[in-house]
């Protein structure tokens, strides 16, 4: 029996993303250890008997000194836990779990580049230096000789090998973190006025302003439907939005903010239209398959990620980012055209089931397990290294 430590950079993010890939692993006779900072999310884990070790890090500390000091917490940690392999999520635990896992030589590291978020788009000088650092530090933490490197979508893929920060023979694409489709299932479109969901963290970066704007030309030209946020502000992101400003768009009437939701493929069963118009570099949101798995049509901007989920014109329509005014028309389309929301909303659900269903992401994982504990995993790695001009 090995023991495979998943290392994120919020317990919420572990349970709701990799329960399923857990779940997997100790039926495959392995056990289990989460590594997060604390949470309301860790009562969950520990009340289905799961094993969790708390790793407080600042998400947001930029301190050279308190961020080596972040490391070598994490290597007396690893001592400790004394894992066969350990699997990153997230940038920080990417990175830091990554040199602490060299420091103290565990000997299989997997990584997954889940996105690049606020690096990706921040901004000026300092966005600059921070896309510098963290090329310099992802060449340093991701090009050893027992590191895999997962990729959850192919544009990602490409440009870190262009850069040179990994080795292709080492990477693999594997589109997302899966999705439940038994849980997550077609239903008919509920009767009334047209619904509109975006799900996510209610972060700038991730188009809610736009969408803002967008619902209020909606409104303005006459089109009547509800736009509902669902999700919470993220403080430990530089670009989470004020809970205040969220409870004034919403007592404006123009959309309504409903905060975290529990119960998402209920959310999604009364809604029409699912749309996100994020303009960072996702690695495959787990919103949009979740909404696809549900038989929706969704709206999305044309980045990294949002058009590996959204086809356009197949099952939903890709708008420009930072473009109110064409994703309030894009969603206008949608909501005025009952019979092409239903097509789309099927070929979503044939898309869900095909590519991003748990039973298919979850075994390709395994496979990349398996590459580094041969005999225990299936070895999966050798299925794809990505475009072969990559």
């Amino acid at each position: 029996m090995s023991r495979i430590v998943l290392f994120a950079n919020t317990t919420w993010y572990l349970y709701n993303f990799r329960s399923a890939l857990a779940r997997a692993i100790r039926e495959a006779g392995h056990e289990v250890v989460f590594v997060s900072p604390y949470d309301e999310y860790v009562k969950r884990l520990q009340e289905r008997g799961d094993r969790w070790v708390r790793f407080e890090l600042s998400r947001r500390g930029l301190n050279p000194f308190f961020e080596m000091a972040t490391i070598l917490r994490c290597a007396r940690l690893y001592r400790v836990v004394q894992p066969d392999l350990v699997h990153h999520f997230t940038i920080k635990p990417v990175l830091y779990g990554s040199f602490a896992a060299g420091l103290v030589g565990i000997p299989r590291i997997v990584n997954s580049v889940t996105g690049l978020g606020y690096v990706s788009v921040a901004g000026g000088w300092r966005g600059r230096a921070l896309r510098g650092v963290a090329g310099m530090l992802h060449r340093l933490a991701l090009k050893g000789k027992r590191t895999r490197v997962i990729f959850q979508n192919q544009a990602d893929f490409d440009m870190f090998v262009r850069l040179g920060l990994v080795r292709k023979d080492r990477s693999v694409v594997i589109p997302g973190s899966g999705v439940d489709v038994a849980k997550f299932h077609p239903t008919p479109e509920p009767p009334g006025k047209p619904v509109v969901v975006m799900a996510s963290r209610m972060l700038w970066d991730k188009g809610v302003g736009e969408l803002v704007e967008a619902a209020r030309l909606l409104k303005h030209g006459g089109r009547e439907a509800r736009v509902l946020l669902v999700g919470a502000p993220d403080a430990g992101n530089p670009s989470s939005i004020p809970e205040g400003q969220l409870q004034t768009w919403s007592e404006s009437g123009v959309v309504e903010w409903l905060g975290r939701r529990e119960d998402m493929a209920v959310v999604y069963a009364g809604c029409h239209v699912a749309v996100l118009p994020s303009y960072y570099r996702e690695g495959v949101p787990k919103t949009l398959i979740e909404a696809a798995a549900a038989g929706r049509p969704i709206v999305a901007t044309d980045v990294p990620g949002c058009r590996d989920v959204v086809q356009d014109g197949v099952n939903g329509l890709l708008v420009p980012p930072h473009d109110p005014p064409a994703l309030a028309a894009a969603l206008e389309r949608l909501l005025r055209d009952p019979e092409l929301r239903r097509a789309m909303g099927a070929r979503s659900r044939e898309i869900a089931v095909e590519k991003f269903s748990d039973e298919r992401i979850v075994g390709e994982i395994l496979g990349v397990y398996g590459s580094l504990l041969p005999g225990q995993f299936p070895d999966g790695l050798e299925r794809d290294h990505g475009s072969q001009d990559a």
